[in-house]
């Protein structure tokens, strides 16, 4: 049996070795905001990451799905528990001025940093306190998050069938809330975490020729700027007010130079929303919106129109989310665990749950995805606003050049809240004078 009341009993010192690891936790995570690696090419961190998971009796094996790494401590009989973090960072130029910046044209810009820390700062936790607790904990670092692969990749490398299935996943993420705490979704109404998106590239087809007789050819150029102002119709005419959508063209490639009409155009357009049908329908209304601008201006070809990625909604298991929120609650208070209002970010997270069953074969794998905040105090006094919503709100948000955790408070908080997370979801221990 699992339960919430992690804390207490022969549980209680499982989070007092926290302070005995800070130290070279802190040294790990500086070490991988200094060297971020592109997603697919993260065999530095993974290496690093398995050297840590090493350190402990984990069984670690390398190379899942790429770099992914994946470690598993077998302590008695009891639920197989996996926590994931994520290995990859962005193709973002650091400006935060701090003294462990990266330097060159890649950023631990949305937080994997802080989140593979503090479930290297789990796992040794749980190692260590195997008096604790009983079951099998598995450890995963995932790559290639950003790109919406890596889940995909692990599973169809068989990381449910080389390794333990598990009952519960686990994950986290940082996010503009005060450092300390952490908020999840609504169970109630089983409310999304996070959207989940449809990435596709768009190729026009037009007639190449000469700027001097444009007569002669038909200019993809025009068609996918004609496309491009139409797209932005289907939000704002084609979705109901209250529908949380968005459609981004968020690049056009066409041309070699002014005096030249190019033959084709391509169009990087992404649509979020928080349900699989509308997600569906913006889709649709991409293609349908291409197709009939090309045929408006008379190309002679039809557009080409491919599914570069696709994520799920977020959607989390509510049992297993409640015993989560009120583990949360019970080591940091109820004034420290929050709700979450539904987000147009995305991730491959959901693949791990029954939204990947398709892909490793099993349904009722419970999911648990909350965010954890990493805003320090001094990060939230300098803030402009007045309100906190107006400072939340002005801080440099995820995946921009000045996005920076304050390390020193959302650290010890991350892996405190995933600890407590995993043992709420592990066996409970052998009670004394009984041999496990």
């Amino acid at each position: 049996m699992s339960r919430t009341g992690a804390f207490t009993g022969e549980r209680a010192p499982v989070l007092q070795g926290l302070q005995d690891i800070l130290r070279p936790l802190v040294a790990f995570y500086l070490d991988l905001h200094r060297n971020p690696e592109l997603s697919g090419r993260e065999s530095r961190t993974a290496s690093r990451f398995a050297e840590w998971l090493e350190q402990e009796p984990y069984r670690v094996t390398r190379g899942v799905g790429g770099h992914g790494v994946v470690g598993v401590l077998h302590n008695g009989t009891g639920p197989c528990v996996m926590l994931r973090a994520e290995l990859d960072a962005l193709p973002v130029t650091e400006r935060t001025g701090l003294a462990y910046a990266a330097e060159g044209p890649v950023m631990h810009a949305c937080g994997h940093d802080l989140h593979l820390a503090a479930l290297a700062g789990a796992a040794t936790l749980l190692a260590r306190s195997a008096d604790s607790w009983r079951g099998t904990v598995l450890i995963v670092a995932q790559p290639a998050e950003e790109t919406l692969e890596g889940a995909r990749a692990m599973l169809e490398d068989g990381l449910y069938r080389r390794f333990p299935m598990p009952g519960t996943v686990l994950a986290q993420h940082c996010a503009p809330l005060p450092a300390g705490m952490v908020a999840h979704a609504d169970p109630a109404g089983h409310a999304p975490v996070l959207g989940g998106s449809v990435t596709m590239e768009v190729t026009v087809r037009g007639r190449g020729g000469h700027a001097g007789a444009p007569h002669m050819a038909v200019d993809p150029l025009l068609t996918a700027a004609s496309a491009v102002l139409r797209l932005q119709g289907v939000v704002a005419r084609e979705t109901a007010p209250g529908e949380q959508a968005v459609l981004n063209v968020g690049s056009l490639h066409a041309g070699s130079g002014s005096n030249v009409i190019p033959d084709q155009a391509v169009l990087g357009v992404t649509v979020r929303a928080l349900s699989e049908a509308s997600l569906d329908r913006l889709a649709e209304a991409v293609e349908r919106i291409v197709r009939a601008e090309s045929a408006a201006s008379g190309c002679p070809e039809e557009p080409r129109i491919d599914v570069v990625s696709r994520s799920p909604v977020t959607l989390t298991d509510r049992a297993a989310t409640e015993a989560v929120r009120e583990a949360h609650r019970e080591l940091y208070g109820p004034e420290r665990v929050s709700g979450w209002l539904p987000t147009l970010a995305t991730e491959d997270f959901p693949l791990y749950g029954d939204a990947g069953s398709s892909l490793h074969g099993e349904e009722g794998i419970a999911t648990v995805y909350w965010m954890l905040g990493a805003v320090g105090a001094g990060q939230y006094a300098r803030a402009p606003g007045e309100t906190a919503a107006e400072k939340l709100a002005a801080l440099p948000a995820n995946h921009a050049p000045d996005f920076a955790p304050d390390v020193r408070a959302s650290l010890p908080a991350g892996v405190t809240a995933m600890t407590s997370a995993a043992l709420a979801r592990l066996g409970e221990p052998p009670r004394a004078g009984r041999s496990r």
